[in-house]
């Protein structure tokens, strides 16, 4: 499925799908080309977490690692999720390693919030917003008719390995109820804790795209790990569909 056309099919129940964007963060830092591949193409998305050490406690990736990962799959869709501050220094540098979508943290310089999407939006990319776990819904309204996906976290932000909490399913579905009452064509994410245990219920509330990544990475076999996640998917919405 062409990439550009998971957002035609926003909102529609009959035709939903639910994506999956691994984390790179949960996989072997040596070995990350190795791990991709060890997926065997059964992801939809690469999801690339990018720490600097200041907005949140941990350092990750930059933008060498996105220019290498296009280089090395040119034909995939990379989400880049940026947990940084100075946003003008660091996010001409990813729009320049041609990632597919870049999503940048409400908290981050919030006077500036709309245009650094409308930037990134300029540039022709895709433009997403990230809020964390204790961030509401409101803080993100003003630039929703602009932003092409809702990142909620659903651990707190800089390390993987945590589990899911909770009360953040909440906000997905206040995220989804906006977005039918307003129109908009955002999709939802939702990262942090996701496994095979709690994917349905985070599929039930809404989400669009799951994020996971030591969960899969993990695993004695990543790639089988995504379909079973898969499959999980498929039978809690079939359910929901069945009980409706």
């Amino acid at each position: 499925m062409e990439a550009q056309t998971y957002w035609k099919d926003t909102g529609s129940r009959t035709r939903r799908r639910v994506l999956f964007a691994p984390s790179l963060l949960g996989a072997d830092p040596l070995c990350v080309g190795a791990a991709i591949d060890g997926l065997g193409g059964r992801y939809d998305w690469l999801h690339l977490d990018i720490m600097d050490g200041h907005f949140v406690r941990n350092l990750s990736f930059g933008p060498a690692m996105a220019r290498a990962l296009r280089r090395r799959y040119p034909d995939a869709f990379i989400d880049a999720h940026l947990m940084v501050d100075r946003l003008d220094v660091l996010l001409p540098l990813f729009v320049d390693a041609e990632v597919s979508l870049i999503t940048v943290h409400a908290e981050t310089e919030p006077q500036l919030l709309h245009a650094a999407l409308s930037s990134i939006r300029r540039s022709g990319l895709r433009a997403g917003v990230a809020m964390g776990p204790a961030t509401g819904v409101e803080r993100v309204r003003p630039v929703l008719e602009i932003a092409d996906l809702v990142l909620v976290m659903s651990v707190t932000p800089g390390f993987g390995g945590q589990s899911l909490i909770e009360a953040t399913l909440e906000r997905t579905r206040d995220l989804v109820r906006l977005r039918a009452a307003e129109g908009h064509r955002y999709l939802i994410q939702m990262d942090g804790g996701i496994n095979e245990e709690n994917v349905g219920r985070v599929a039930l509330a809404g989400c669009d795209v799951v994020v996971t990544g030591s969960a899969v990475f993990q695993s004695p076999d990543p790639g089988a790990f995504l379909e079973s996640m898969r499959v999980k998917v498929k039978e809690a919405l079939d359910d929901a569909d069945i009980g409706s």
